[in-house]
């Protein structure tokens, strides 16, 4: 058995305890393991960090899936660094100016130690492996035990040298990062006598374009003096040499190169290393360092950053009655992961002089809008209120909303000008304290209206096309802005909902004309669907007709396979940002058919009406099409609401949880895309899933018997409240609900639930029932505007017998193979599910 397998299944039976407490005051972070998703491809964040903090310390492996510094997985440390991000794809992320311990250099020659990363790096102790709110620890194979703790722009990191009165321990920092991405003229400063080090390096982002400078100050407190110190280069070092300015080299991977301090030998040895970190200078990093942790006090960082983590989770609370410890792990560290990125960099922008907020780490907006940062709005809204003005103020001095940001560099767009929604949401929900709603107004019109000239990094492309033609063409002719002419079906798709959140900001700031404007190209969605379109898997027939296709300039149709793109196409062709790509981005046809989240009335009816739509989705899930991974699933779950049949939600949402997310190192179906799986775990687990960019949230039942959040805008505590609750969830189906006691038979609710306070009580059974099925019961849509449809939906909305529902299983399993020890039966499918 490897050490890790070992780990993994040590840690066990902590998670099987069940508790049959019925209180709601107890501290939720036992609850929180920040180890979920460091394997298997979840690519998360797993040290130490404050809410949205900038520094952000963990030990970095050389692991294929290291954007996120450190993975669970078996692969050797290269350093201890302290900028990271989270649950990113693409190229590693950040982790500048990594540390490095020996307990001793052979022969006691400061060239007996070994320098360059990919010669130094080491295993470490799986079972030692300890991460919690705030903290990260562990112990190499050399017998070094580290702990790492944080402040907001400071690190600090413990080393504890094993006994040995021969040992004169060695620290290195080297100037690189995740990626090996540094560029010229890297240097790094040793003090003589004190062995501060400072520096800096100038990288590039992992998704975007242009380049950021950081800067270090590293001090140490050791329990033995300072013995001498130096830099090195490549594999050599020299304690004559105090200073260093190094080139990238030509041969594509920067040269090695940094300082180290050595200690005196003692039989124990403790230095504690306090990494500054600035984007400003180095003066900045040692003046950050300084003020946030003066005295070098590991313990008392230490309970101050677990403290901001448990203020932050206050106001969030589920019943524990009956419930498995795995399922509260589950759903507070998913919470947890929502408030690790954006990162708040205010104070820390070179770009430009402004009295705002700035927050960066979004990354990217195309995946945190569709929940995370709906979910902030209820329970973070201070928060979410200072990165909308950081956007707005973003687009103030760069002339354009972000798509995506980080590493203060612009990052790629992936399909519409998604901060739009993000605004909206806002908007729609009352988020207001500070910010300059006309100002926000600008951007999102400037959207919709202006192209700009590198529309691979912030707005919209082929507006000549969007305004003439109403859709986006496949091989447009695009001469006033540049970027990839691929996803047209998309990015028609995500134009249109893009231009609907600007209509309901339009209509809440009496723009009537806007308003109406954006309502009515916000339908330019039906210009890609071709009615006689059918769809084929192994040359069969599907049986389905009508989805959408690409479209030339000319009016006539191109053709995409519906399902190219999806989890079962093994075509291999790309799928990306590549010049070569899809027309539609990182999914099918199949699944972008349901992205039309402001008029699903109309989709309906497009698609057939309520049964023929049930059905798609049902062939859209249960021949394992979607990949429950990717962020243009997470809606689909619920969908089921638009057609009256809630029940079929709930039972998916029971699928594919705890099936594909579980407290697990690898517990996540995908990178968890800075907190987005987080907040699909979250608030699916609370049973009220946001359509985004509306004051849309989708029932189901919770898996808890109560919860509660307090409003941080109001201070009144919303409550839902399941009557019936069963732990073993076969009572997953509303029978009938109340809303501050009166009945309630209406499949959704709005913001004001939460800011009022009101409760929520849901009756639960085992078989669907007539509960949200009926025309007015539905969520609004644009076309019927408040939910019944004038044509598709006049059907009977619900045809079903009594018996629990059962759906298939397929698709995703032969990409995340998870087995855990807990076995429950899932009612909604009839047959074993695993459960840790």
């Amino acid at each position: 058995m490897t050490r890790l397998s070992s780990f993994l299944l040590s840690s066990i039976p902590m998670a099987l305890a069940v508790t049959n407490s019925t209180s709601l005051d107890y501290d939720v972070l036992q609850y929180v393991d920040p180890l979920i998703g460091s394997a298997n491809g979840g690519n998360v964040f797993a040290g130490a960090s404050l809410p949205y903090g900038m520094a952000k310390a963990v030990a970095d492996t050389d692991s294929p899936s290291n954007q996120g510094g450190f993975t669970l997985d078996g692969s050797d440390i290269t350093g201890f660094s302290s900028l990271h991000d989270s649950g990113t794809g693409g190229s590693p992320s950040l982790g500048n100016f990594p540390l490095f311990a020996y307990v001793k250099c052979e022969n006691d020659d400061v060239n007996g130690c070994v320098y360059p990363k990919k010669q130094r790096k080491t295993g470490y102790h799986a079972d030692s492996v300890k991460a919690s709110p705030g903290y990260f620890g562990l112990t190499m194979n050399s017998g070094i035990k580290v702990d790492m703790t944080v402040s907001h722009h400071t690190s600090l990191i413990r080393f504890q040298f094993p006994t040995d009165s021969a040992s004169s321990p060695l620290i290195l920092l080297d100037l690189t990062d995740l990626s090996d991405s540094r560029q010229d003229n890297g240097t790094v400063s040793v003090d003589a006598s004190t062995g501060r080090m400072t520096g800096h390096a100038r990288f590039l982002p992992s998704f975007g374009s242009g380049s950021y400078v950081p800067y270090f100050c590293v001090d140490f407190q050791s329990s033995s003096a300072v013995r001498d110190n130096g830099i090195f280069v490549n594999s050599r070092a020299s304690t004559d040499v105090k200073d260093l300015k190094i080139s990238r080299s030509i041969n594509g991977y920067p040269l090695p190169g940094g300082a180290f301090v050595r200690f005196d030998a003692a039989s124990a040895i403790t230095v504690q290393a306090r990494v500054g970190l600035s984007f400003i200078s180095s003066e900045r990093a040692c003046s950050n360092a300084e003020s946030e942790i003066p005295n070098f006090d590991f313990e008392a960082t230490r309970s101050k950053a677990t403290e901001a983590w448990r203020d932050k989770l206050a106001p969030i609370r589920v019943s524990r009655k009956g419930v498995n410890d795995s399922l509260l792990t589950n759903f507070y560290s998913g919470v947890y992961r929502t408030m690790i990125n954006p990162q708040d960099y205010t104070g820390e922008n070179p770009l430009w002089d402004s009295n705002e907020p700035y927050f960066d780490s979004f990354y990217c907006l195309w995946d945190s809008f569709r929940s995370q940062l709906p979910f902030l709005t209820i329970f973070d809204p201070a928060s979410l209120t200072r990165m909308v003005r950081s956007l707005i103020d973003t687009q103030k001095h760069l002339g354009w909303l972000p798509d995506c940001r980080m590493s203060l560099c612009k990052g790629y767009t992936q399909g519409g000008s998604n901060a739009d929604v993000v605004l909206a949401d806002a908007y729609t929900k009352g988020i207001s304290d500070g910010i300059d709603w006309e100002a926000g107004y600008a951007a999102v019109q400037k959207d919709a209206e202006v192209e700009p000239y590198d529309w691979s990094n912030e707005g919209r492309g082929g507006l000549n096309s969007w305004k003439s033609l109403n859709y986006i063409p496949v091989e447009d002719f695009d001469y006033v802005g540049f970027g990839t002419m691929t996803r047209s079906i998309s990015r028609t798709l995500e134009y249109s909902y893009n231009d609907f959140t600007i209509s309901q900001m339009a209509r809440g700031m009496n723009k009537t004309e806007d308003a109406e404007k954006y309502e009515r190209t916000s339908g330019y969605w039906r210009n890609l669907f071709r009615e006689d379109q059918t769809s084929f898997i192994n040359g069969a027939d599907t049986g389905f007709k009508g989805f959408f296709q690409p479209r030339y300039l000319n009016g006539t149709w191109g053709f995409q396979d519906p399902l190219a793109c999806s989890n079962i196409d093994n075509s291999g062709r790309s799928c990306s940002l590549q010049n070569n790509a899809a027309e539609t981005y990182e999914s099918s046809i199949w699944e972008y058919q349901f992205f039309v989240p402001h008029d699903m009335a109309a989709l309906v009816a497009l698609l057939g009406g309520p049964a023929q739509y049930v059905r798609r989705l049902d062939y859209l899930h249960d021949q394992g099409i979607t990949y429950i991974g990717n962020e243009p699933a997470f809606l689909t779950v619920f969908q089921y609401h638009y057609a009256g049949r809630p029940a079929k939600s709930a039972s998916r949402v029971h699928f594919y949880i705890p099936k594909y997310f579980n407290p697990t190192p690898a517990g996540l179906p995908g990178n968890d895309d800075s907190g987005a799986m987080g907040s699909f775990v979250a608030m699916s687990m609370m049973g009220l899933f946001p359509n985004p960019g509306q004051s849309v949230y989708l029932i189901t039942a919770p898996f808890f018997e109560v919860v509660r959040i307090k409003s941080p805008l109001t201070g009144r505590t919303a409550t839902v409240r399941a009557q019936n609750f069963d732990p073993t969830y076969q009572n997953i189906y509303v029978q009938s609900a109340t809303l501050n006691g009166k009945p309630y038979t209406k499949n959704w609710v709005d913001h004001d639930f939460f800011t009022e306070g009101k409760e929520l009580v849901l009756v639960l059974g085992r078989n669907e029932s007539r509960w949200g099925t009926a025309e007015e019961d539905l969520p609004p849509s644009l076309s019927t505007r408040g939910g019944a449809s004038s044509s598709g939906l006049r059907q009977r909305m619900v045809d079903f017998d009594s018996t629990p529902l059962r759906f298939s299983e397929y698709g995703h399993a032969r990409r995340r193979g998870h087995s855990f020890p807990f076995a429950y039966r899932h009612h909604a499918f009839g047959k074993e599910f695993t459960h840790a």
